[in-house]
């Protein structure tokens, strides 16, 4: 018989964050048929090892190499048998009865393709859970530090007034995602040109352009740390971001809009990187520090370093 739901997790040395998502799993699906798939990319913390050990049921594809978000999370798609695949992260929590409000949600809306749930910070407070599409001119004014200036502390995102109701939008968080079977086999797998950020916001558009919905919902709520290994590696999170939104304006806006995005990243890297770098030479202590960081992040974007 087929489950209601896979639940989907790719691990890169998220061992104890994996094992605590893990436990508190059964209270979210409440009465849900699942089937668990974790997706290990060549982790060195032994994750397998105490996956094994404490969830031998649960299904592991073991990888030996880092094969990125997107490949990895096709491996587990496409053995996939639920009649809808959930994507979420390790570094997650479902509080009780979350992910099985989330089915209930889709069940509800039948041209939902995608569903998206309220994310919430460790400590209960509010975290953007949706957004629109990027654009040149919202991506622009992010670079240069304008954006949540002018257009609200959350941009791109839409905040918590916004996001008291369900609503439909244009691309939800892939901490938690929730893909319908009938979306996924019109639109395939997720774009493994990607290898991080911005996979799960071009396949929400590719799933709007095959004709089916992208809903949010705040009846599901899902504690998210986020950024847990991203953050120890700025300079290639920088890189790596900006290498993944010129690939989704190649993709969905065309040519030269890829190439105006590339140009603008390369112009405000530019900027950046003589302003931190007369930071490192003048700042003192924890500045200098954080100065020498970005430095070379801004290098990295640039192609001057690894």
């Amino acid at each position: 018989m087929m489950p209601d739901v896979t639940v989907v997790f790719v691990n890169w040395n998220r061992r104890d964050l994996l094992l605590q998502c893990l436990r508190v799993l059964p209270a979210a699906l409440g009465d849900l048929s699942a089937e668990i798939i974790v997706v290990d990319n060549a982790s060195s913390d032994d994750s397998v090892e105490a996956l094994v050990g404490e969830f031998p049921s649960v299904q592991l594809i073991p990888n030996d190499k880092n094969l990125g978000f997107a490949a990895a999370n096709n491996q587990a798609l496409q053995v996939a048998s639920g009649r809808y695949a959930l994507l979420l992260n390790t570094d997650t929590l479902p509080k009780p009865d979350s992910l099985r409000r989330l089915v209930a949600f889709a069940d509800a809306h039948p041209r939902a393709g995608m569903v998206g749930a309220l994310l919430l910070n460790p400590d209960g407070s509010f975290q953007a859970s949706y957004a629109d599409f990027p654009s040149l001119h919202g991506e622009t004014l992010l670079l240069v530090g304008l954006a949540r200036r002018l257009l609200g502390p959350h941009f791109p995102n839409h905040g918590p007034h916004e996001s008291r109701e369900a609503c439909r939008c244009d691309w939800v968080q892939g901490a938690c995602l929730l893909a319908r079977r009938e979306a996924l086999n019109a639109i395939g797998l997720l774009d493994e040109g990607y290898f991080m950020y911005t996979e799960e916001t071009d396949w929400c558009a590719e799933c709007q352009k095959a004709g089916w919905e992208v809903w949010y919902t705040p009846d599901a709520q899902i504690v998210h740390y986020g950024g847990q290994s991203a953050a120890r590696q700025p300079a290639v999170k920088r890189r790596q971001l900006y290498s993944s939104k010129a690939r989704f304006f190649r993709k969905q806006r065309g040519a030269l809009a890829s190439a105006c995005f590339r140009v603008i990243v390369q112009v405000t890297s530019a900027v950046k990187l003589i302003y931190w770098t007369l930071i490192t030479g003048v700042g003192r202590g924890e500045r200098r520090t954080a100065a020498r960081i970005n430095m070379h992040a801004y290098m990295s974007v640039l192609g001057w370093s690894k």
